[in-house]
């Protein structure tokens, strides 16, 4: 709403968007000179979806008993705090607010085809911003008054009026002038509220909502009503529309603008995932960028400490510690704590209660990458370099180091995908650091995927050693989730990468297509392979870590197939080649296997004896499966015993463990706990 020459002032009847920033917005249409004390009226609104928590609060803040003077809405470019304003106005009680006022600063708007200036529609400062109040008030002669008295004679003229005034955009006022808005607005009657929407978080004596993006309930909503208009939007599947949610970061000025660019003239897109890719290759040709519209304006203010912590941020997935943001952008943690915090009081990122983790919106993350790459890259080398002696230092088989790991895991997994656009090198050391740790604190997902890429980067730099035991590795992972089949196939990409290489080599790709043959209980064929692994370490080395693995896979086939002697026999040469070699991993689970044999010939105290020793010595180590493990092995002796009850905090904890890994051995355990809780 604006005046022309005359004074009179034009409404937006038109349209208005979910977000208040109307796509495809019609002409505004003019109501003429303003007659004194006319009910004003307020944007039309034809939609709006979602928000039922922000409204209750508005409510509560415009009752008449709130001695606030309203509520401020701020949040992210785009994320529909002129909506929520206007919806929030229209539920207003009439008999609480006779007069319902929209005002605002709004310098431009964003259309399908781009951003649009709205030079003849915006309120810039201050006193024009009261010079407007007063008019909407039937004050016409208000310019005639000294600028200095307007505040005074704007708040005269609301002492006798319930007027609910929205204002919108304030953001786009000088900090001094907004200081001066919320200075009239602290002064208002008590008839009187105010709601204001600013990209700009500002302490002030009002209800404060910070607002994020759609839920996807609702976002889903403002699809399907977009798609009554939008003929290949009706088209699409559910998971476009979500993948269109996804791709907007629930932002619905982003999902207006998508849906925009869907069978528009002079588009290309004709799919919900045409459109979604235009938001990384922007500007397009048209100079069509959303991301300038929503971000464009806060470049420039941005100080140095400021670009550093926010190209540290467009890293990061999850929340960030201040002290990792601070190390990769090679600043002090006080310098980066106040550059976050005056981020967040922007909305430009988002913390935890504490501000003491950061996460930078992911629309302004890929905005950054556009703008300021340079820095986006150097800040990138930062934190591969600090993950990559962090992994090293604390990987492999330090398993006492293990929690600095698991302490970091969240900067390590930022890091991963970098290593994997980088130098082959250094992410097949880091593969080799992590495995350990990946396979004992459960995260299979996380070294399945990593493997699987790590082998591609390997092949593709004919670093074929590397590649045989990214195999190799993937095919344990396989191993652990019971699919023979995929160990089969990895254990012949790691012959082929292997071929040229080594016996040691040879011998880990003949024992993985053992494992799969034991999978498959086609036990000859397992034994066969094993004997043959086991003949090739044997040469390399009689005894040694090797040599011990090798047993224990041979032994593990003999107790399948029954032959209980052979196994002992393998399992404890296997054993004391360990304790030998100190291969403190192999030491748990090799006494834990023995504690199987046991159970098998239901030697129940024999079983649990082992089983507890075994416990101990996994939990030393901190592999995750091997507790389960012994764990049910424990409940199972126990259970056998006539000693159910106090088997049954072992079996509960095994099913735990096992679902949260997702485990094969799973139902094993659940049978264990459904045996031990008879006892009650």
């Amino acid at each position: 709403m604006t005046t022309n020459q005359s004074g009179g002032i034009k409404f937006d009847k038109s349209k208005a968007d979910i977000d208040g920033d109307a796509v495809g917005r019609d002409k505004n249409i003019y109501y003429g000179t303003p007659t004194p004390h006319r009910k004003a009226e307020l944007p039309n609104q034809p939609y709006f979806f979602g928000r039922e928590e922000e409204l209750e609060t508005i409510k509560d803040a415009l009752a008449p008993e709130n001695r606030s003077w309203g509520a401020l809405i701020d949040g992210p470019g785009g994320i529909g705090k002129t909506a929520l304003a206007i919806r929030a106005g229209h539920l207003a009680p009439e008999e609480n607010f006779k007069t319902k006022i929209f005002l605002s600063a709004k310098v431009r708007d964003l259309t399908p085809q781009g951003e649009e200036k709205l030079e003849d529609f915006m309120l810039p400062n201050y006193i024009a911003l009261l010079s407007e109040l007063a008019r909407e008030l039937g004050e016409d002669d208000i310019a005639k008054i000294p600028e200095n008295e307007r505040a005074n004679t704007v708040r005269r003229i609301l002492s006798d009026r319930h007027a609910l005034i929205i204002i919108d955009n304030l953001e786009t006022f000088t900090e001094t002038e907004r200081k001066r808005v919320f200075q009239f607005l602290g002064r208002l009657p008590s008839s009187c509220k105010a709601i204001v929407t600013s990209r700009r978080r500002t302490d002030v004596a009002a209800e404060i909502i910070r607002l994020e993006r759609l839920t996807p309930s609702a976002a889903m909503q403002l699809i399907e009503r977009l798609a009554k208009n939008n003929e290949l939007l009706r088209q699409a599947s559910p998971s476009d529309k979500r993948h269109l949610y996804e791709a907007a970061n629930g932002n619905p000025l982003m999902i207006e603008w998508i849906v925009g660019q869907i069978g528009r003239k002079g588009s290309q897109c004709r799919t919900v995932d045409e459109a979604c890719k235009l938001i990384e290759a922007a500007p397009n040709k048209e100079g069509n960028d959303p991301l300038e519209y929503i971000f464009g304006d806060l470049l420039g203010t941005f100080t140095g400490s400021e670009t550093a912590v926010l190209a540290a941020l467009t890293h990061f997935t999850r929340p960030a510690s201040i002290k990792w943001i601070a190390d990769i952008s090679n600043l002090s943690e006080n310098v980066a704590q106040t550059a976050l915090e005056d981020l967040r009081d922007r909305a430009v990122v988002a913390s935890d209660t504490q501000s003491q983790s950061f996460l930078l919106y992911p629309l302004a993350a890929t905005f950054l990458r556009h703008k300021r790459p340079e820095i986006v890259a150097q800040t990138a080398q930062r934190l591969t370099d600090r993950v990559y002696a962090l992994v090293l230092e604390n990987g492999y088989e330090n398993f006492e180091r293990y929690p600095t790991l698991e302490a970091e895991w969240e900067t390590i997994a930022t890091a991963l995908p970098l290593f994997l656009q980088g130098e082959n090198r250094r992410l097949q050391d880091v593969c080799d650091a992590l495995n350990n740790f990946l396979n004992f604190s459960g995260r299979w997902d996380e070294r399945l995927a990593l493997s699987q890429q790590a082998e591609e980067k390997a092949v593709a730099a004919k670093d074929l050693n590397s590649a045989g035991w990214r195999a190799y590795h993937t095919g344990y992972v396989y191993y652990l989730r019971g699919q023979a089949g995929e160990v089969l196939t990895c254990a012949a990409s790691a012959t082929v990468h292997w071929q040229d290489e080594g016996g040691r080599e040879k011998a880990f790709a003949i024992q993985l297509r053992g494992l799969g043959h034991w999978m498959e209980n086609n036990y000859p064929a397992a034994i066969e392979a094993y004997q043959e692994s086991l003949k090739i370490r044997r040469a390399l080395s009689p005894e040694s870590e090797d040599v011990a693995i090798g047993l224990n896979d041979l032994a593990g086939v003999e107790r399948l197939s029954k032959d209980y002697n052979a196994a002992e026999r393998n399992y404890r040469e296997a054993l004391r080649i360990a304790k030998k070699v100190n291969y403190r991993e192999g030491v748990a689970y090799m006494t834990g296997n023995l504690a199987v044999l046991a159970l098998n010939r239901k030697r129940w105290v024999e079983a649990e004896t082992l089983a507890r020793e075994a416990l101990e010595l996994a939990q030393k180590v901190g592999r995750q499966e091997l507790i389960a493990s012994d764990c049910s092995r424990i409940a199972k002796s126990l259970a056998r015993q006539g000693r159910k009850a106090e088997g049954l905090p072992y079996a509960k904890r095994a099913v735990e463990i096992f679902e949260k890994l997702k485990s094969p051995n799973l139902k094993w355990a659940r049978e264990v706990l459904r045996e031990c809780e008879e006892a009650k």
